[in-house]
């Protein structure tokens, strides 16, 4: 003798299986277009960290930063060496000046 248990187990049995089939498959598209779009992302990221890489320091900005520091260390030492020479010329008058009084 068949059930009414046993007529819904076989009812609901293939919709049941039918229906976590069509979730998965809309999850697994779901799933694809992510990881599509993350490595269509990756891919860009990875091509911007290779263009900074390539400009960093061979690029005629960082070229021409470069010599404008070292013109700048350069004028440095002079302004120091042109301190110390007048700072020594003031001390120099101020002994003259101290000696005439």
């Amino acid at each position: 003798m068949v059930h009414e248990v046993d007529i819904k187990r076989v009812v609901r049995g293939p919709n049941d299986l039918e229906e976590r089939i069509e979730q998965l498959e809309k999850q697994k598209e779901i799933l694809q277009s992510a990881c599509k779009r993350a490595g269509a992302r990756i891919r860009d990221l990875e091509g911007e960290i290779s263009i900074v890489k390539g400009i960093g320091m061979s690029s005629p900005e960082m070229k021409k930063a470069e010599a404008r520091i070292k013109e700048l260390e350069a004028d440095n030492k002079i302004l120091v060496k042109e301190v110390d020479r007048l700072s020594e010329y003031n001390n120099n008058l101020e002994t003259i000046l101290k000696g005439k009084k």
